[in-house]
């Protein structure tokens, strides 16, 4: 029994932010997305303005704030990963200075703008997995989908979404009941000699998920598929989806010329 419901778990919650159209949300969360990704390094006070949008936002979607930081901080070590060695490696002014020999011989130095650049990468980043995170919360992915193929996307990535998230569950199922069997047969997976029946695990995985796919497509051309899905569809945008936009819209881009 499929009842996975980690990608929008929030999305049936009734809210201001849920009611409004699925493509004013997509138009203006991806505004924020560009505008943000655009404000120059040092606008501390624009990228604290964005911040602030996007928490007042999803305090109106009464998504809870545990969830989203929770789901938020999955990303940012990844990020940090990749941009932590950035002000050891630019070479200006001397934001600071680590010591590790006597005497400060031996110092491993911090440039300024390797800071900027490490904050640019952190701030931007981590605003940009909130709103991913609050379009996910506050509209159902079918839904969602709809609204990107009203605003034109690729059909051919609206197809792979779709599938990608029918068949995830699919896919999530058959690794609990490979799971259930392997436990049931007493599988300790501690140590380092197991790790070949986990390998033949994701072997097996693999196969199947190729094997249903075949049939699922087999299925599907002779049930008369063109490339399309049926979708049910969604509402026209009303006054309420204008003014969100206006409003939010006149927010992000003042702050980005004030910054600029």
């Amino acid at each position: 029994m499929m009842e996975h419901s980690f990608l929008d778990k929030y999305s049936t919650l009734k809210s201001p932010i849920h009611s409004l159209n699925p493509k004013s949300k997509i138009i203006v969360l991806f505004l924020l997305l560009i505008i943000s990704v655009s404000t120059k390094p040092t606008s501390f006070l624009a990228f604290g303005i964005y911040a602030l949008v996007v928490f007042s936002l999803i305090a109106l979607s009464k998504v809870p704030f545990k969830y989203v930081i929770k789901k938020s901080l999955v990303v940012i070590p990844f990020v940090v990963m990749v941009a932590i060695f950035i002000p050891f490696l630019k070479k200006d002014a001397v934001g600071g200075g680590i010591s590790f020999g006597f005497g400060g011989a031996d110092t491993i130095s911090v440039s300024y703008s390797g800071l900027i650049i490490f904050f640019n990468i952190l701030i931007k980043s981590y605003i940009g997995v909130l709103t991913v995170i609050l379009l996910s919360s506050t509209t159902s992915f079918t839904k969602l989908l709809k609204g990107f193929e009203e605003l034109k996307a690729p059909k051919f990535m609206i197809m792979l979404a779709s599938f990608t998230y029918r068949y995830l569950f699919v896919l999530a199922d058959e690794v609990i009941k490979m799971k259930r069997a392997r436990d049931s047969r007493c599988f300790g997976g501690k140590w380092l000699w197991h790790a070949k029946t986990i390998g033949h695990m994701i072997g097996s995985l693999f196969l199947r998920s190729y094997e249903r796919a075949e049939r699922v497509y087999i299925a599907m051309i002779s049930r008369g598929y063109e490339g399309e899905f049926n979708r049910i569809a969604t509402p026209s945008m009303k006054a309420g989806d204008f003014a969100f936009i206006t409003l939010l819209l006149t927010i992000l881009l003042s702050t980005r010329i004030l910054a600029a």
